[in-house]
């Protein structure tokens, strides 16, 4: 017959996690437009309509953001999609940047 041990207990010292970098998976990127002195609100309003079929609600809440706070989100997912977006808010004029939503 085998020998029959008792469970051993094990403490945890602090909480095991897995990285994201090591799965492969990346954190999602932002987009963020900037306020600036050239465009006037109800145009920035229409760009955000225009790029990203916002609902004017939406639209000219994230225009009112950028208005009155300097900046605003305008979009959280990937790199590629990302940088498509900035891409097309340049287009249009706007001040818009890249960075990483952690």
């Amino acid at each position: 017959m085998g020998h029959v041990t008792s469970p051993v207990e094990i403490e945890i010292t602090e909480p095991l996690t897995i990285e994201n970098t090591e799965l492969g998976i990346e954190e999602p990127w932002a987009v963020i437009v900037w306020d600036d002195p050239i465009n006037l609100m109800h145009y920035v309003t229409y760009v955000f309509k225009k790029i990203f079929g916002f609902p004017d609600a939406k639209a000219n809440k994230l225009m009112l953001d950028v208005h009155e706070k300097g900046r605003a989100s305008v979009f959280i997912g990937d790199k590629l999609e990302a940088e498509k977006y900035v891409y097309k808010l340049h287009g249009f004029g706007l001040w818009a940047t890249l960075e990483q939503n952690k």
